[in-house]
């Protein structure tokens, strides 16, 4: 699609129709919160799994509710949490995910509808086959991550259930395997005798005071999983999200002018390094053998949001620049990258930011582009997303996606703020307060 001349940064604003937007009213601190996966951890099912990049799942139901949709659309689904919040309203979804692993932890969730009994059967198969060869179970050649992870006893135990996954979910058909393998993965992190911070990074030096038994801790994540599936099946509509491991850069699967409601929330352009999110389950299952392996395993699929991304793909500003697809914003984003270029070089960790923003629009212009393909007239799309500030040069990351949206053919945008961002941390390198909201866009 073109870009229409009129839609250049200098032209007049366009005339903003009004948005219809979640009416119920929020306390101070349920909106701060609704970014975030926090709340989630109450719900069934979305419980099963904490994802650090999710968001609140009632805030969503609320969403879905107030614009009557009747087709939905995540192109960064992450665990799931839409396509869970729209099958509980019986509502058709979409979940695109880039990311392997994580696409793999969101069937897990998308499988509440299965049966309860076949899915206690495994579990139980998988216990007592576990206990059977843990004897015979070596970790001799266990990746160093890994053994500062676990103790020797929970160590031999969690590889004796991983041998026995292997041994067993052949036997299995596709939605059990998918709870099974989620609810390994939830019980990762909880019997690990370090720490395993709230997001990705896990803490060697941190020691927790009580680690649960894998066998144990298994079992209760099992047993949780049933309980929420029974309410699910019991309060929800039939099963109806289809999730796709693709690119929300294409959204090949989706098929055109078939949405009318996109909730979202895309990587952040902070550097936070989305693909180090599961790092220690992938070791766990052998996936990868380092950090260094994470970018041709998942980094490479995903939207440029850091600068490991951009160096490893050995970025050039110019061809970024000159991407055609960032052409209504390209004045801004060149001033804004040439001046990161020239900061860069005075500080020590000589990050490549200026890589990173070029990329990151650029892979977002595609994704505005690709949005509009498969969204229907006078769709609504939201976005929670945040600004940002790499070495203190400000990118306003709202206005850009607006200007974005309008250029491949949405009508109107408004940002609504929910929260400001960065205001704990005292080693802050600037003084830029940034924020976090809802972009929302009227097509």
């Amino acid at each position: 699609m073109g870009i229409p001349e009129q839609l250049s940064l200098f032209a007049a604003p366009p005339i903003r129709q009004p948005i219809k937007k979640p009416t119920k009213k929020q306390t101070p601190v349920q909106k701060a919160r609704s970014g975030t996966f926090t709340d989630n951890m109450k719900l069934p099912v979305h419980r099963w799994f904490r994802y650090s990049a999710g968001f609140s799942a009632a805030w969503v139901e609320d969403v879905l509710q107030t614009s009557h949709a009747t087709a939905v659309l995540d192109p960064f689904v992450g665990s799931g949490t839409v396509c869970v919040a729209a099958d509980k309203l019986g509502i058709s979804s979409y979940g695109v995910e880039s990311h392997p692993f994580v696409f793999r932890l969101a069937r897990g969730k998308i499988a509440w509808a299965e049966g309860i009994d076949s899915f206690e059967i495994a579990i139980n198969n998988l216990v007592e086959s576990a206990m059977k060869v843990r004897e015979r179970v070596s970790v001799n050649d266990t990746p160093e991550l890994i053994t500062k992870c676990y103790s020797d006893e929970n160590l031999h135990k969690l590889y004796s259930i991983k041998a026995a996954y292997f041994e067993l979910s052949s036997g299995w058909s596709g939605p059990i395997n998918d709870l099974v393998f989620l609810a390994i993965n939830s019980i990762l992190r909880t019997t690990s005798c370090v720490g395993t911070a709230q997001w990705q990074y896990v803490l060697p030096n941190k020691t927790k005071s009580r680690v649960t038994s894998p066998y144990e801790a298994l079992t209760l994540q099992a047993k949780m999983m049933m309980d929420d599936m029974s309410f699910m099946q019991n309060n929800s509509e039939i099963n109806q999200a289809i999730l796709l491991q693709s690119d929300a850069r294409t959204l090949l699967g989706v098929p055109d002018k078939s949405i009318d409601l996109v909730v979202t929330s895309p990587p952040y352009a902070n550097n936070y390094d989305y693909a180090d999110a599961t790092r220690l389950e992938m070791t766990f299952w052998g996936e990868i053998a380092s950090w260094g392996d994470l970018h041709e395993s998942v980094r490479q699929y995903l939207i440029c949001s850091s600068s490991q991304h951009a160096s490893k793909d050995k970025m050039k500003l110019d061809q970024l620049l000159n991407d055609p697809d960032v052409i209504p914003i390209k004045e801004e984003l060149s001033n804004v990258c040439n001046e990161l270029d020239e900061v860069r070089k005075t500080k020590g960790g000589n990050k490549a930011y200026h890589l990173m923003l070029a990329a990151y629009f650029g892979d977002m212009a595609k994704t505005f582009k690709a949005l509009r393909r498969v969204t229907k007239a006078g769709a609504t799309v939201c976005l929670v997303i945040g600004d940002s500030a790499p070495y203190g040069v400000h990118a306003p990351v709202e206005r850009w996606f607006g200007e974005l949206a309008l250029a491949y053919g949405f009508k109107s945008w408004e940002f609504e703020k929910i929260r400001d961002r960065n205001i704990k941390w005292k080693n802050r390198k600037h003084d830029v307060l940034l924020h976090e909201g809802r972009l929302w866009i009227n097509g």
